[in-house]
């Protein structure tokens, strides 16, 4: 039992260190090879953003290195150890989950999904925290107003803001997030960027899908570009947004222009 729980243990990592780490993965469905011997690592402390065209892999990326995927081929590594070896509750409490098609149709109120994010905690010493990181994630989200409503009330964006405070709630230290900017106006997906670097910042491990290059420009550490189920370049933003790997990669001419106010460039195709 000392073993497990050695093992186990809810301690944070440091900053830099690896957390997860998937080691040459391979998915196969349906005849086609969706991940081609991928590997990446995702650091305490960092955003790390998975960009790519449609069909590039990345959220099928994420669903390896969250370990609801096992992998054909490779093995994905969790704090030292095959994630498929971690029991589910115990995976529960180091990483939380935004999936792209989040769609809580079911007639809960706002605040019961926030709460959602704090189920691995219950019957733990750690469930003191309950009430407030259920009202911090909500404060930080901007969803206090919706008081009570029920999700199948809400907007496309509203819904998004409430899966990402019920992620939030969780304080897991891992947060997996896919596309969870994409139904948000332009306030919204500057602020929730805005909360993934102060928890990386926080010592935080930040996984992130996006299909806004600039906004991955913008706000990730590194970002991994993937191209028909490979990694083509994994780096800082400013080595890998150039305009000769994206125009290859999306099959598009674009051109990379130097930020006014920033040292990151935007990508601009051209028309």
């Amino acid at each position: 039992m000392a073993n497990r729980k050695q093992r186990f243990s809810l301690d944070a990592p440091a900053a830099g260190d690896v957390v997860i780490a998937a080691e040459n993965v391979s998915l196969v469905r349906g005849g086609r090879k969706l991940l081609d011997e991928v590997s990446v690592e995702l650091h305490a402390g960092e955003v790390l953003a998975l960009l790519g065209p449609n069909g590039a892999g990345k959220s099928t990326l994420l669903s390896l290195l969250s370990g609801d995927t096992t992998p054909d081929g490779g093995v994905v590594q969790f704090r030292g150890h095959p994630i498929q070896e971690w029991p589910l509750t115990e995976l529960a409490r180091r990483r939380s989950v935004l999936l792209q098609d989040n769609q809580l149709m079911f007639p809960f109120t706002v605040h019961q999904v926030v709460e959602m994010g704090r189920a691995p905690w219950r019957r733990t010493p750690l469930e003191e925290q309950d009430n407030e990181a259920i009202a911090e994630a909500i404060a930080a989200a901007d969803i206090a107003h919706l008081g009570n409503r029920r999700v199948p009330s809400l907007s496309g964006g509203e819904r998004a803001r409430v899966g990402f405070a019920r992620v939030m709630a969780g304080r897991t230290g891992v947060l997996m997030l896919d596309e969870p900017t994409a139904a948000l106006d332009l306030g919204h997906q500057e602020t929730l960027l805005k909360l993934t670097r102060e928890r990386a910042a926080a010592g935080d491990a930040v996984l992130v899908v996006l299909h806004d290059l600039n906004l991955a420009a913008a706000y990730a550490d590194r970002v991994a570009l993937l191209q028909q189920g490979k990694v083509i370049s994994c780096g800082a933003p400013k080595d890998v947004l150039t305009a000769e790997i994206v125009s290859e990669v999306y099959a598009t001419p674009v051109e990379v222009v130097p930020h006014p106010g920033t040292d990151h460039g935007i990508v601009v195709p051209v028309r």
